[in-house]
């Protein structure tokens, strides 16, 4: 009885898939911006230390997007957050931000970091 169960359950058939049509085949381009996406990872992840004034021994804000800009372009803030839980100057200290949102702030950077 449990071989049949096992057994009769499969099926790697392909011609019952079914192709599903994309329902805007002309979407407008998703601009990411700070404003957008880029601020809740920074609240969430950086400004418990890097708050304005800063705490905790952060050494700078990253309270508003100006002091976040600074950092994105001198190059530090990415260069914080790929490094690995552990190595010097990694950031956060609590741990390393999923590798998704350290793609999307990447993402962010290399459209031009922008505000709105």
């Amino acid at each position: 009885m449990l071989l049949a169960v096992l057994t009769g359950c499969t099926n790697d058939s392909e011609s019952d898939l079914v192709e599903i049509a994309n329902p805007d085949p002309d979407p407008e381009p998703f601009t990411l911006t700070y404003n957008g996406r880029i601020k809740a990872i920074i609240d969430g992840q950086c400004v418990g230390c890097h708050a304005d004034p800063p705490r905790n021994g952060a050494p700078f804000p990253l309270a508003n997007y100006d002091q976040v800009r600074v950092r994105v372009d001198n190059g530090s803030l990415l260069e914080a957050i790929v490094k690995l839980t552990g190595e010097s100057s990694a950031m956060p200290p609590s741990g390393r931000m999923p590798q998704n949102t350290i793609d999307l702030i990447d993402q962010w950077i290399d459209e031009g970091a922008l505000e709105e």
